[in-house]
């Protein structure tokens, strides 16, 4: 009679439930400690990821200062009485080039020709498009008569440099 009670539908049934209480408890005891592994590592990555907005906010920062401290010497160094009048002979330089090039009447052409020019020195001063004449030195361009277009032969050269001269006299 007493084996009868361990054997008996009521206790098997009470087994496999402890089974099932074992395997349930095991899966709940490995997701508890995964869930608490994921929230370290979301700890951590957030952690990492502060430091590093932090670090790229204060690069930001100081591009950004030392931007404003170039941007102001270089107007510093542009408002030399040399440099100004190396821009303007590099405004007059560009204006010729082009009015060589395009136009067949003097005057207006002359002025619009010597305003893009202003503005184009204008915006290289101010960082929004790349510096020609620096590529000109560096590639060696810019500065040879043979490549204009000529309209009577040797005499435009003669007046490029009486133009390029023109400012100074």
């Amino acid at each position: 009679m007493k084996q009868d009670i361990f054997l008996s539908q009521f206790a098997l049934g009470f087994y496999l439930g402890c089974v099932f209480l074992l395997i349930a408890t095991y899966n709940y005891l490995r997701l508890k400690s995964e869930l608490s592994r994921f929230r370290r590592h979301l700890s951590d990555r957030l952690e990492i990821e502060a430091e590093t907005m932090k670090k790229m906010k204060g690069d930001v920062e100081t591009l950004r200062k030392e931007n404003e401290t170039l941007r102001v010497k270089v107007n510093a160094l542009n408002e030399q009485p040399d440099r100004k009048i190396q821009r303007d002979l590099e405004v007059f330089a560009r204006a010729e080039k082009r009015m060589l090039l395009t136009v067949p009447g003097f005057a207006p052409a002359w002025e619009t020709a010597k305003s893009e020019a202003h503005h184009e020195l204008a915006g290289e001063e101010a960082g929004t498009s790349a510096p020609k004449r620096i590529f000109a030195r560096l590639f060696g361009g810019g500065g040879n008569p043979a490549a204009l277009p000529g309209r009577d032969g040797g005499g435009q050269v003669a007046e490029a440099e009486s133009a390029k001269g023109g400012p100074e006299h």
